[in-house]
């Protein structure tokens, strides 16, 4: 579901892909872990998520979505207030391990 005032995905990642760093300057965006462990790293801190987890992105921090475990991870994404361009990539990234 896209707009008019959120964004929600069901989001699957298989093992070891990511989604490049990124930030947005209006939309909050949560993460709710369906099933499979993910780390979501926020302004250079990682957090290792398991199903029943959520977690909330304010706007202007930078995250960042890895799947290190060796299983698929299925996950809601939210955003909100939707806006249609508000995606800003972070280029070369790097962030300290756990």
């Amino acid at each position: 579901m896209k707009g008019p005032r959120m964004n929600f995905a069901i989001v699957q990642f298989q093992p070891g892909l990511d989604f490049k760093a990124h930030l947005h300057h209006v939309m909050e965006e949560n993460f709710y872990i369906l099933e499979g462990t993910v780390d979501i790293v926020v302004d250079g801190k990682v957090y290792t998520l398991s199903p029943g987890e959520l977690i909330h992105i304010e706007p202007e921090e930078v995250h960042y979505v890895i799947n290190n475990g060796p299983d698929v991870v299925k996950m809601i994404s939210t955003l909100a207030p939707y806006k249609e361009v508000d995606k800003v990539d972070v280029e070369n990234y790097t962030y300290q391990g756990k």
